[in-house]
Protein backbone atom coordinates (compact mmCIF):
# COMPACT_ATOMS: atom_id res chain seq x y z
CA UNK A 1 0.00 0.00 0.00
CA UNK A 2 1.69 3.64 -1.29
CA UNK A 3 2.15 6.19 2.08
CA UNK A 4 -0.22 7.98 0.16
CA UNK A 5 -3.07 5.97 0.91
CA UNK A 6 -2.76 5.85 4.66
CA UNK A 7 -2.33 9.22 5.13
CA UNK A 8 -4.38 11.85 4.30
CA UNK A 9 -3.10 13.94 1.61
CA UNK A 10 -1.37 17.39 1.56
CA UNK A 11 -4.53 20.09 0.59
CA UNK A 12 -3.66 22.36 -2.33
CA UNK A 13 -3.19 26.02 -1.22
CA UNK A 14 -3.45 29.73 -3.05
CA UNK A 15 -0.10 29.22 -4.79
CA UNK A 16 -1.28 25.78 -6.15
CA UNK A 17 -4.74 27.48 -7.88
CA UNK A 18 -2.69 30.19 -9.06
CA UNK A 19 -0.62 27.76 -10.81
CA UNK A 20 -3.97 26.33 -11.82
CA UNK A 21 -5.04 29.40 -13.49
CA UNK A 22 -2.45 29.75 -15.49
CA UNK A 23 -2.29 26.25 -16.84
CA UNK A 24 -5.24 27.24 -18.12
CA UNK A 25 -3.47 29.25 -20.29
CA UNK A 26 -2.22 26.29 -22.67
CA UNK A 27 -5.60 24.40 -22.52
CA UNK A 28 -7.53 27.79 -24.35
CA UNK A 29 -5.42 28.23 -26.88
CA UNK A 30 -4.98 24.37 -28.05
CA UNK A 31 -8.95 24.55 -28.39
CA UNK A 32 -9.25 28.55 -29.55
CA UNK A 33 -6.74 27.12 -32.15
CA UNK A 34 -9.15 24.75 -33.66
CA UNK A 35 -12.27 27.25 -33.50
CA UNK A 36 -10.72 30.02 -34.87
CA UNK A 37 -9.86 27.87 -37.90
CA UNK A 38 -13.15 26.70 -38.61
CA UNK A 39 -14.10 30.17 -38.77
CA UNK A 40 -11.08 31.31 -41.05
CA UNK A 41 -11.60 28.27 -43.90
CA UNK A 42 -13.86 30.53 -46.40
CA UNK A 43 -11.29 33.29 -46.42
CA UNK A 44 -8.41 31.46 -46.00
CA UNK A 45 -9.80 29.20 -48.84
CA UNK A 46 -10.48 32.06 -51.14
CA UNK A 47 -6.82 33.23 -50.45
CA UNK A 48 -4.83 29.99 -50.53
CA UNK A 49 -7.03 28.11 -53.43
CA UNK A 50 -6.59 24.60 -51.55
CA UNK A 51 -8.00 21.34 -53.49
CA UNK A 52 -10.42 19.48 -51.16
CA UNK A 53 -7.36 17.06 -49.74
CA UNK A 54 -5.46 20.34 -48.81
CA UNK A 55 -8.07 21.78 -47.13
CA UNK A 56 -8.31 18.44 -45.31
CA UNK A 57 -4.86 18.60 -44.52
CA UNK A 58 -4.94 22.20 -42.91
CA UNK A 59 -8.03 21.00 -40.53
CA UNK A 60 -6.40 18.27 -39.35
CA UNK A 61 -3.07 17.76 -39.33
CA UNK A 62 -2.72 19.88 -36.40
CA UNK A 63 -4.80 17.57 -34.89
CA UNK A 64 -2.27 14.62 -35.82
CA UNK A 65 0.82 15.80 -35.16
CA UNK A 66 -0.46 16.58 -31.99
CA UNK A 67 -1.88 12.78 -31.23
CA UNK A 68 1.49 11.06 -32.85
CA UNK A 69 3.58 13.55 -30.44
CA UNK A 70 1.50 13.46 -27.15
CA UNK A 71 2.91 9.96 -25.87
CA UNK A 72 6.48 11.45 -26.69
CA UNK A 73 5.82 14.32 -24.30
CA UNK A 74 4.64 13.22 -21.57
CA UNK A 75 6.80 10.82 -21.13
CA UNK A 76 9.70 12.51 -21.96
CA UNK A 77 8.40 15.45 -19.71
CA UNK A 78 8.78 12.58 -17.06
CA UNK A 79 11.75 11.90 -17.73
CA UNK A 80 13.52 15.13 -17.79
CA UNK A 81 10.83 17.74 -16.03
CA UNK A 82 7.22 18.73 -16.87
CA UNK A 83 8.12 22.32 -16.50
CA UNK A 84 10.97 22.19 -19.07
CA UNK A 85 8.47 20.43 -21.43
CA UNK A 86 5.57 23.04 -21.14
CA UNK A 87 7.80 26.10 -21.50
CA UNK A 88 9.90 24.87 -24.72
CA UNK A 89 6.33 23.84 -26.28
CA UNK A 90 4.86 27.41 -25.56
CA UNK A 91 7.65 29.17 -27.28
CA UNK A 92 7.68 26.88 -30.37
CA UNK A 93 3.90 26.73 -30.43
CA UNK A 94 4.51 31.20 -30.54
CA UNK A 95 6.82 30.60 -33.33
CA UNK A 96 4.94 28.57 -35.12
CA UNK A 97 1.17 30.63 -35.10
CA UNK A 98 3.43 33.43 -36.07
CA UNK A 99 4.21 31.03 -39.32
CA UNK A 100 0.96 29.95 -40.28
CA UNK A 101 -0.10 34.16 -39.85
CA UNK A 102 1.62 34.59 -42.36
CA UNK A 103 1.72 31.39 -44.90
CA UNK A 104 0.87 32.14 -48.54
CA UNK A 105 0.21 29.05 -50.14
CA UNK A 106 -1.81 25.60 -48.57
CA UNK A 107 1.48 24.09 -48.16
CA UNK A 108 2.86 26.27 -46.19
CA UNK A 109 0.18 26.56 -44.08
CA UNK A 110 0.02 22.55 -43.86
CA UNK A 111 3.84 22.52 -42.53
CA UNK A 112 3.25 25.25 -40.26
CA UNK A 113 0.04 23.29 -38.63
CA UNK A 114 2.70 20.65 -38.43
CA UNK A 115 4.76 22.72 -36.16
CA UNK A 116 1.99 23.85 -34.26
CA UNK A 117 0.82 20.32 -33.23
CA UNK A 118 4.17 18.96 -32.40
CA UNK A 119 4.45 22.00 -30.27
CA UNK A 120 0.97 21.93 -28.52
CA UNK A 121 1.96 18.06 -27.94
CA UNK A 122 3.75 19.11 -24.57
CA UNK A 123 1.24 21.55 -23.42
CA UNK A 124 -1.58 19.71 -22.57
CA UNK A 125 0.21 16.44 -20.83
CA UNK A 126 2.69 18.83 -19.23
CA UNK A 127 -0.45 20.88 -17.71
CA UNK A 128 -2.15 17.40 -16.49
CA UNK A 129 0.91 15.96 -15.17
CA UNK A 130 1.72 19.12 -12.69
CA UNK A 131 -2.08 18.92 -11.83
CA UNK A 132 -1.61 15.34 -10.77
CA UNK A 133 1.34 16.58 -8.80
CA UNK A 134 0.04 19.90 -7.23
CA UNK A 135 -3.27 18.50 -6.08
CA UNK A 136 -2.66 15.61 -3.88
CA UNK A 137 -6.37 15.47 -2.91
CA UNK A 138 -8.75 13.89 -4.54
CA UNK A 139 -11.85 16.03 -4.59
CA UNK A 140 -9.31 18.53 -4.97
CA UNK A 141 -7.66 17.14 -7.81
CA UNK A 142 -11.12 16.00 -9.50
CA UNK A 143 -12.19 19.90 -9.07
CA UNK A 144 -8.53 20.99 -10.85
CA UNK A 145 -9.07 18.76 -13.65
CA UNK A 146 -12.51 20.23 -14.05
CA UNK A 147 -11.68 23.57 -14.18
CA UNK A 148 -9.08 22.54 -16.73
CA UNK A 149 -11.03 20.94 -18.71
CA UNK A 150 -13.21 24.18 -18.42
CA UNK A 151 -10.13 26.34 -20.22
CA UNK A 152 -10.73 23.51 -22.90
CA UNK A 153 -14.63 24.56 -23.50
CA UNK A 154 -13.80 28.22 -22.60
CA UNK A 155 -11.26 28.41 -25.73
CA UNK A 156 -14.24 26.81 -27.59
CA UNK A 157 -16.34 29.90 -26.61
CA UNK A 158 -13.71 32.49 -26.88
CA UNK A 159 -12.07 31.08 -30.59
CA UNK A 160 -15.36 31.86 -32.45
CA UNK A 161 -16.06 35.15 -30.59
CA UNK A 162 -12.21 36.14 -30.98
CA UNK A 163 -12.08 34.75 -34.45
CA UNK A 164 -15.26 36.07 -35.60
CA UNK A 165 -13.93 40.21 -34.92
CA UNK A 166 -10.53 39.58 -36.54
CA UNK A 167 -11.68 38.24 -39.36
CA UNK A 168 -14.70 40.95 -39.36
CA UNK A 169 -11.79 43.31 -39.69
CA UNK A 170 -8.53 41.60 -40.29
CA UNK A 171 -7.05 39.27 -42.43
CA UNK A 172 -7.02 35.46 -41.98
CA UNK A 173 -3.99 34.97 -40.45
CA UNK A 174 -4.88 36.92 -37.27
CA UNK A 175 -6.47 34.35 -35.67
CA UNK A 176 -3.25 32.46 -35.38
CA UNK A 177 -1.43 35.47 -33.43
CA UNK A 178 -3.87 35.47 -30.60
CA UNK A 179 -1.44 32.89 -29.02
CA UNK A 180 1.32 35.42 -29.13
CA UNK A 181 0.66 37.39 -26.09
CA UNK A 182 -0.93 34.69 -24.17
CA UNK A 183 1.88 32.50 -24.13
CA UNK A 184 3.98 35.29 -22.73
CA UNK A 185 1.95 35.29 -20.19
CA UNK A 186 2.35 31.51 -20.08
CA UNK A 187 6.16 31.59 -20.56
CA UNK A 188 6.82 34.54 -17.99
CA UNK A 189 5.18 33.06 -14.53
CA UNK A 190 5.33 29.51 -15.09
CA UNK A 191 8.85 29.22 -13.65
CA UNK A 192 7.56 31.44 -10.31
CA UNK A 193 4.28 28.95 -9.84
CA UNK A 194 5.13 25.53 -10.84
CA UNK A 195 7.59 23.31 -9.23
CA UNK A 196 9.66 21.06 -11.57
CA UNK A 197 8.23 17.41 -11.40
CA UNK A 198 9.85 14.60 -13.14
CA UNK A 199 10.27 10.57 -12.48
CA UNK A 200 12.89 8.84 -10.74
CA UNK A 201 13.39 6.54 -13.21
CA UNK A 202 16.13 7.30 -16.31
CA UNK A 203 15.82 5.72 -19.46
CA UNK A 204 16.64 6.23 -23.31
CA UNK A 205 13.89 7.41 -24.62
CA UNK A 206 13.82 5.39 -27.64
CA UNK A 207 13.43 7.29 -31.31
CA UNK A 208 12.02 3.95 -33.01
CA UNK A 209 9.10 3.89 -31.07
CA UNK A 210 8.63 7.82 -31.46
CA UNK A 211 8.82 7.37 -35.11
CA UNK A 212 6.41 4.31 -35.07
CA UNK A 213 4.09 6.51 -33.05
CA UNK A 214 3.72 9.34 -36.00
CA UNK A 215 3.86 6.56 -38.70
CA UNK A 216 1.08 4.76 -37.60
CA UNK A 217 -2.12 7.67 -37.76
CA UNK A 218 -0.58 9.03 -40.23
CA UNK A 219 -0.61 6.48 -42.85
CA UNK A 220 -3.97 5.24 -41.78
CA UNK A 221 -5.71 8.42 -42.40
CA UNK A 222 -3.88 9.31 -45.52
CA UNK A 223 -5.26 5.81 -46.83
CA UNK A 224 -8.45 6.71 -45.71
CA UNK A 225 -8.69 10.15 -47.02
CA UNK A 226 -7.46 8.63 -50.39
CA UNK A 227 -10.26 6.26 -50.49
CA UNK A 228 -13.13 9.05 -49.69
CA UNK A 229 -11.53 11.10 -52.68
CA UNK A 230 -10.67 8.38 -55.36
CA UNK A 231 -12.51 4.99 -53.98
CA UNK A 232 -10.51 1.98 -52.94
CA UNK A 233 -7.33 1.90 -54.65
CA UNK A 234 -3.59 -0.28 -54.11
CA UNK A 235 -1.85 3.17 -53.11
CA UNK A 236 -5.00 4.17 -49.99
CA UNK A 237 -5.46 0.28 -49.13
CA UNK A 238 -1.69 -0.40 -48.65
CA UNK A 239 -1.09 3.14 -46.22
CA UNK A 240 -3.58 1.55 -44.27
CA UNK A 241 -2.32 -1.81 -43.79
CA UNK A 242 1.22 0.40 -43.40
CA UNK A 243 -0.60 2.03 -40.36
CA UNK A 244 -1.96 -0.68 -38.94
CA UNK A 245 1.37 -3.39 -39.38
CA UNK A 246 3.45 -0.52 -37.98
CA UNK A 247 0.87 0.14 -34.98
CA UNK A 248 1.07 -3.10 -34.37
CA UNK A 249 4.93 -3.81 -34.49
CA UNK A 250 4.85 -0.46 -32.51
CA UNK A 251 2.87 -2.47 -29.53
CA UNK A 252 5.23 -5.84 -29.99
CA UNK A 253 7.84 -2.73 -29.18
CA UNK A 254 6.63 -1.41 -26.12
CA UNK A 255 6.12 -5.14 -24.44
CA UNK A 256 9.47 -6.23 -24.76
CA UNK A 257 11.52 -2.76 -24.14
CA UNK A 258 12.13 -2.17 -20.52
CA UNK A 259 11.66 1.72 -20.56
CA UNK A 260 8.77 1.86 -23.16
CA UNK A 261 7.43 4.86 -24.68
CA UNK A 262 3.89 3.68 -23.78
CA UNK A 263 3.41 2.23 -20.83
CA UNK A 264 0.51 -0.66 -21.57
CA UNK A 265 0.35 -1.82 -18.05
CA UNK A 266 -1.81 0.90 -17.50
CA UNK A 267 -4.14 -0.32 -20.01
CA UNK A 268 -4.98 -3.15 -17.38
CA UNK A 269 -6.89 -1.25 -15.64
CA UNK A 270 -10.84 -0.81 -17.04
CA UNK A 271 -11.80 2.22 -15.57
CA UNK A 272 -8.14 3.78 -17.32
CA UNK A 273 -8.81 1.41 -20.69
CA UNK A 274 -12.45 2.76 -21.20
CA UNK A 275 -11.88 6.09 -20.08
CA UNK A 276 -8.90 6.59 -22.98
CA UNK A 277 -10.73 4.57 -25.59
CA UNK A 278 -14.04 6.27 -24.73
CA UNK A 279 -11.93 9.53 -25.47
CA UNK A 280 -11.45 8.87 -29.31
CA UNK A 281 -15.13 8.31 -29.89
CA UNK A 282 -15.81 11.91 -28.13
CA UNK A 283 -13.17 13.25 -30.17
CA UNK A 284 -13.97 12.12 -33.42
CA UNK A 285 -18.01 12.84 -32.72
CA UNK A 286 -16.81 16.33 -31.67
CA UNK A 287 -14.45 17.59 -33.83
CA UNK A 288 -15.90 16.33 -36.39
CA UNK A 289 -18.97 17.32 -36.00
CA UNK A 290 -17.70 20.93 -35.14
CA UNK A 291 -16.13 21.24 -38.41
CA UNK A 292 -19.16 20.92 -40.33
CA UNK A 293 -21.49 23.23 -38.43
CA UNK A 294 -18.93 25.57 -38.10
CA UNK A 295 -19.07 25.69 -42.23
CA UNK A 296 -22.42 25.25 -42.59
CA UNK A 297 -23.78 28.71 -40.81
CA UNK A 298 -21.22 30.80 -42.47
CA UNK A 299 -21.39 28.52 -46.31
CA UNK A 300 -24.84 27.58 -46.47
CA UNK A 301 -26.58 30.24 -44.34
CA UNK A 302 -24.07 32.80 -45.45
CA UNK A 303 -23.26 34.68 -42.00
CA UNK A 304 -19.98 36.70 -41.44
CA UNK A 305 -17.47 35.11 -39.52
CA UNK A 306 -19.05 37.09 -35.93
CA UNK A 307 -22.53 36.00 -36.56
CA UNK A 308 -21.45 32.83 -36.90
CA UNK A 309 -19.24 32.59 -34.00
CA UNK A 310 -22.30 33.73 -31.95
CA UNK A 311 -24.45 30.81 -33.30
CA UNK A 312 -21.76 28.12 -31.64
CA UNK A 313 -21.88 30.47 -28.06
CA UNK A 314 -24.32 28.78 -26.58
CA UNK A 315 -22.89 24.94 -27.54
CA UNK A 316 -19.14 25.83 -25.78
CA UNK A 317 -21.55 28.09 -22.75
CA UNK A 318 -23.73 25.18 -22.29
CA UNK A 319 -21.02 22.83 -22.14
CA UNK A 320 -19.26 24.58 -19.73
CA UNK A 321 -22.61 24.53 -16.99
CA UNK A 322 -23.08 20.87 -17.66
CA UNK A 323 -19.31 20.50 -16.40
CA UNK A 324 -19.91 22.47 -13.12
CA UNK A 325 -22.76 20.77 -12.87
CA UNK A 326 -21.56 17.04 -13.07
CA UNK A 327 -18.78 17.45 -11.01
CA UNK A 328 -20.37 18.35 -7.89
CA UNK A 329 -22.87 15.24 -9.06
CA UNK A 330 -19.59 12.93 -9.28
CA UNK A 331 -19.25 13.04 -5.19
CA UNK A 332 -23.01 11.11 -4.86
CA UNK A 333 -22.47 9.21 -8.18
CA UNK A 334 -20.51 6.84 -10.14
CA UNK A 335 -18.49 8.57 -12.78
CA UNK A 336 -19.06 5.51 -14.90
CA UNK A 337 -23.06 6.16 -14.54
CA UNK A 338 -22.52 9.98 -15.73
CA UNK A 339 -20.67 8.75 -18.35
CA UNK A 340 -23.18 6.74 -19.90
CA UNK A 341 -25.90 8.73 -18.67
CA UNK A 342 -24.31 12.04 -21.13
CA UNK A 343 -23.36 9.99 -23.66
CA UNK A 344 -27.23 8.24 -23.85
CA UNK A 345 -28.93 12.02 -23.87
CA UNK A 346 -26.12 13.24 -26.68
CA UNK A 347 -27.93 10.87 -29.07
CA UNK A 348 -30.28 14.13 -29.32
CA UNK A 349 -27.75 16.30 -30.70
CA UNK A 350 -27.68 14.32 -34.01
CA UNK A 351 -31.52 13.61 -34.24
CA UNK A 352 -32.18 17.89 -34.49
CA UNK A 353 -29.00 17.58 -36.78
CA UNK A 354 -30.75 15.10 -39.09
CA UNK A 355 -33.72 18.38 -39.13
CA UNK A 356 -30.84 20.89 -39.85
CA UNK A 357 -32.86 22.73 -43.70
CA UNK A 358 -32.19 26.00 -44.12
CA UNK A 359 -32.03 27.49 -40.65
CA UNK A 360 -29.63 27.81 -37.53
CA UNK A 361 -32.40 26.89 -34.60
CA UNK A 362 -32.46 23.10 -35.09
CA UNK A 363 -28.14 23.31 -36.24
CA UNK A 364 -27.27 24.73 -32.44
CA UNK A 365 -30.08 22.80 -30.58
CA UNK A 366 -28.55 19.77 -32.03
CA UNK A 367 -24.47 21.17 -31.16
CA UNK A 368 -25.71 21.86 -28.19
CA UNK A 369 -27.21 18.58 -27.12
CA UNK A 370 -24.21 16.85 -28.71
CA UNK A 371 -21.25 18.89 -26.81
CA UNK A 372 -23.65 18.77 -23.44
CA UNK A 373 -24.29 15.20 -23.20
CA UNK A 374 -20.42 14.15 -24.26
CA UNK A 375 -19.22 17.04 -21.33
CA UNK A 376 -19.32 14.27 -18.47
CA UNK A 377 -16.95 11.88 -20.37
CA UNK A 378 -14.73 14.49 -21.08
CA UNK A 379 -14.55 15.62 -17.68
CA UNK A 380 -14.45 12.92 -15.35
CA UNK A 381 -13.29 10.43 -18.26
CA UNK A 382 -10.16 12.50 -17.92
CA UNK A 383 -9.85 12.52 -14.13
CA UNK A 384 -10.35 8.42 -13.96
CA UNK A 385 -7.47 7.97 -16.37
CA UNK A 386 -5.23 10.77 -14.26
CA UNK A 387 -5.80 9.95 -11.27
CA UNK A 388 -5.19 6.42 -11.67
CA UNK A 389 -1.84 6.71 -12.33
CA UNK A 390 1.04 7.13 -9.67
CA UNK A 391 2.38 10.87 -9.56
CA UNK A 392 5.17 9.38 -11.47
CA UNK A 393 3.66 7.65 -14.76
CA UNK A 394 1.03 11.16 -14.58
CA UNK A 395 2.91 12.40 -17.71
CA UNK A 396 2.22 9.29 -19.78
CA UNK A 397 -1.48 8.68 -18.43
CA UNK A 398 -2.31 12.45 -19.04
CA UNK A 399 -0.79 11.78 -22.81
CA UNK A 400 -2.99 8.79 -23.21
CA UNK A 401 -5.77 10.88 -22.54
CA UNK A 402 -4.72 13.39 -25.04
CA UNK A 403 -3.41 10.92 -27.22
CA UNK A 404 -6.99 9.27 -27.18
CA UNK A 405 -8.93 13.24 -27.61
CA UNK A 406 -6.34 14.67 -30.39
CA UNK A 407 -6.20 11.13 -32.33
CA UNK A 408 -10.54 10.89 -31.84
CA UNK A 409 -10.89 14.61 -33.33
CA UNK A 410 -8.57 14.14 -36.04
CA UNK A 411 -9.64 10.88 -36.91
CA UNK A 412 -13.22 12.61 -36.51
CA UNK A 413 -12.04 15.51 -39.12
CA UNK A 414 -10.53 12.88 -41.56
CA UNK A 415 -12.92 9.95 -41.28
CA UNK A 416 -16.22 11.80 -40.79
CA UNK A 417 -14.81 14.67 -43.18
CA UNK A 418 -13.69 12.32 -45.36
CA UNK A 419 -17.41 10.85 -45.73
CA UNK A 420 -18.99 14.35 -46.02
CA UNK A 421 -16.99 15.56 -48.68
CA UNK A 422 -17.90 11.84 -50.65
CA UNK A 423 -21.57 12.43 -50.27
CA UNK A 424 -21.18 15.93 -51.10
CA UNK A 425 -19.36 14.75 -54.54
CA UNK A 426 -21.77 12.29 -55.17
CA UNK A 427 -24.64 14.40 -54.53
CA UNK A 428 -23.22 16.75 -56.81
CA UNK A 429 -21.97 14.84 -59.74
CA UNK A 430 -25.91 13.99 -60.03
CA UNK A 431 -26.99 17.60 -59.98
CA UNK A 432 -25.04 19.82 -61.52
CA UNK A 433 -26.73 22.24 -63.66
CA UNK A 434 -26.78 21.62 -67.02
CA UNK A 435 -24.05 24.51 -68.92
CA UNK A 436 -21.63 24.27 -66.85
CA UNK A 437 -17.80 24.69 -67.87
CA UNK A 438 -16.10 21.49 -67.51
CA UNK A 439 -13.25 23.48 -65.81
CA UNK A 440 -15.30 24.87 -62.82
CA UNK A 441 -17.38 21.52 -62.62
CA UNK A 442 -14.72 19.81 -61.21
CA UNK A 443 -13.13 21.79 -58.12
CA UNK A 444 -17.25 23.14 -57.75
CA UNK A 445 -17.77 19.04 -57.29
CA UNK A 446 -15.32 18.76 -54.00
CA UNK A 447 -15.92 21.39 -52.11
CA UNK A 448 -18.25 23.79 -51.56
CA UNK A 449 -16.61 26.67 -51.30
CA UNK A 450 -14.74 25.60 -54.37
CA UNK A 451 -17.99 25.57 -56.03
CA UNK A 452 -19.22 29.29 -53.93
CA UNK A 453 -16.51 30.84 -55.14
CA UNK A 454 -17.01 29.54 -59.04
CA UNK A 455 -20.94 30.59 -58.68
CA UNK A 456 -20.12 34.21 -57.85
CA UNK A 457 -17.67 34.34 -61.02
CA UNK A 458 -20.34 32.92 -63.00
CA UNK A 459 -23.36 35.02 -62.11
CA UNK A 460 -26.47 35.21 -63.10
CA UNK A 461 -29.56 31.93 -63.09
CA UNK A 462 -26.41 29.36 -63.77
CA UNK A 463 -24.19 31.17 -60.91
CA UNK A 464 -27.70 31.10 -58.79
CA UNK A 465 -28.24 26.97 -59.47
CA UNK A 466 -24.77 25.74 -58.96
CA UNK A 467 -24.79 27.93 -55.21
CA UNK A 468 -28.18 26.52 -54.57
CA UNK A 469 -27.63 22.70 -55.67
CA UNK A 470 -23.86 22.92 -54.00
CA UNK A 471 -25.23 24.33 -50.38
CA UNK A 472 -28.07 21.42 -50.71
CA UNK A 473 -25.61 19.06 -51.31
CA UNK A 474 -23.81 20.26 -48.15
CA UNK A 475 -26.83 19.81 -45.96
CA UNK A 476 -27.01 16.02 -47.31
CA UNK A 477 -23.47 15.43 -46.02
CA UNK A 478 -24.36 16.70 -42.54
CA UNK A 479 -27.35 14.64 -42.71
CA UNK A 480 -25.66 11.33 -43.27
CA UNK A 481 -23.26 12.26 -40.60
CA UNK A 482 -25.59 13.03 -38.05
CA UNK A 483 -26.79 9.17 -38.76
CA UNK A 484 -23.55 8.02 -38.51
CA UNK A 485 -23.32 9.55 -35.13
CA UNK A 486 -26.15 7.95 -33.55
CA UNK A 487 -25.40 4.39 -33.43
CA UNK A 488 -21.94 5.32 -32.49
CA UNK A 489 -23.01 7.18 -29.12
CA UNK A 490 -25.74 4.30 -28.13
CA UNK A 491 -22.47 2.05 -28.18
CA UNK A 492 -20.31 4.06 -26.15
CA UNK A 493 -23.28 4.59 -23.51
CA UNK A 494 -23.81 0.78 -23.14
CA UNK A 495 -20.15 -0.33 -23.24
CA UNK A 496 -19.29 2.50 -20.50
CA UNK A 497 -22.35 1.73 -18.49
CA UNK A 498 -22.01 -2.08 -18.52
CA UNK A 499 -18.38 -2.16 -17.43
CA UNK A 500 -18.59 0.49 -15.01
CA UNK A 501 -18.79 -1.81 -11.95
CA UNK A 502 -15.22 -3.48 -12.21
CA UNK A 503 -13.81 -0.29 -13.92
CA UNK A 504 -14.27 1.72 -10.85
CA UNK A 505 -13.12 -0.90 -8.30
CA UNK A 506 -9.84 -1.87 -10.23
CA UNK A 507 -8.65 1.87 -10.84
CA UNK A 508 -7.53 1.92 -7.37
CA UNK A 509 -5.32 -1.06 -7.80
CA UNK A 510 -3.11 0.04 -9.98
CA UNK A 511 0.48 -0.33 -9.19
CA UNK A 512 2.04 1.88 -7.15
CA UNK A 513 6.09 2.63 -7.95
CA UNK A 514 7.09 0.58 -4.90
CA UNK A 515 4.99 -2.09 -6.50
CA UNK A 516 6.78 -1.80 -10.14
CA UNK A 517 10.41 -1.27 -8.39
CA UNK A 518 9.83 -4.65 -7.03
CA UNK A 519 8.36 -6.24 -10.10
CA UNK A 520 10.77 -8.05 -12.04
CA UNK A 521 11.64 -5.89 -14.99
CA UNK A 522 10.67 -6.71 -18.61
CA UNK A 523 13.09 -7.91 -21.10
CA UNK A 524 14.77 -5.20 -23.60
CA UNK A 525 15.14 -5.42 -26.94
Amino acid sequence: MSTEARTPPERAGAREWTALAVLGVPAVLVMMNMSVLYLALPTLSRDLDPSGPQLLWITDIYGFMVAGALITMGTLGDRIGHRRILLIGAVAFTAASVFAAYANSAGMLVAARAVQGVAAASLAPSSLSVIRNLFRDPAQRTLAITIWMMSFMGGGALGPLVGGVLLQYFWWGSVFLVAVPTMLVLVLTVPFLVPEFRSSGTGRLDLVSVAMSLVTPLAIVYGIKGIAADGPGFSSLGFIVLGLVVGAAFVRRQRRLATPLLDLSLFRIPAFSISAGGMIVVGMLLFGTSLLTSQYLQLVLGYAPLKAGLWQLPTAVGGTVVALWVSGLAARHQPAVLMSAGAAFAVLGPIMLTQVDGGPGFLVAGSLLLFAGLTPFMALGTGLVVGAAPPERAGAASAISETGAELGGALGIATLGSVATAVYGGYMAGHLPTGLPADLAGPAGETLPAALEAARGLGGELGTALADTARAAFTRSLHVHALILIPLLLALSALTLTLRRRGERDAEDLPTADDRAAAPAPAAD
